[in-house]
């Protein structure tokens, strides 16, 4: 699944999201940013649904959206999660953050994602 984000038009991201504090545990942010984007609670599905891909990457954060960290952090280390969820689980966007979304095959989300690194994760959740 993608979603197009509300601050850029045509810009299509599976979910992603910031720790809201450095200790927070990669999982709980992951299980965070997953109901704020998508209304998907879950602790609802089964314990196996969420998982750590265990691989990172550091990666430029794009100028327009370096307003949103401190002055002069201009890197962000991203965290690879996949979930997985039944056929008929319903989406709630948050919509200040997006404003559509779409079910997808894993090689068409990849290329349709602005950010090459989240295309990326989608290619190796499927082919590793």
């Amino acid at each position: 699944m993608l979603i197009e984000r509300a601050d850029k038009a045509g810009f299509w991201q599976s979910v992603t999201g910031s720790l809201d504090a450095l200790d927070e545990e990669l999982v709980i942010a992951a299980a965070r940013e997953v109901l704020e984007e998508t209304g998907i609670l879950v602790s609802s599905l089964p314990a196996s649904a969420l998982r750590n891909m265990h691989h990172q990457i550091e990666y430029p954060i794009y100028p327009e959206w370096r307003h949103r960290y401190a002055l002069g952090v201009l890197k962000n280390v991203e965290h690879w999660f996949s979930l997985e969820v039944p056929n008929e689980t319903s989406i709630i966007l948050a919509p200040r953050e997006h404003v559509a979304y779409q079910w997808l095959p894993y090689a068409q989300a990849a290329e349709k994602c602005f950010s090459p690194s989240n295309g990326q994760a989608i290619l190796q959740l499927f082919c590793a």
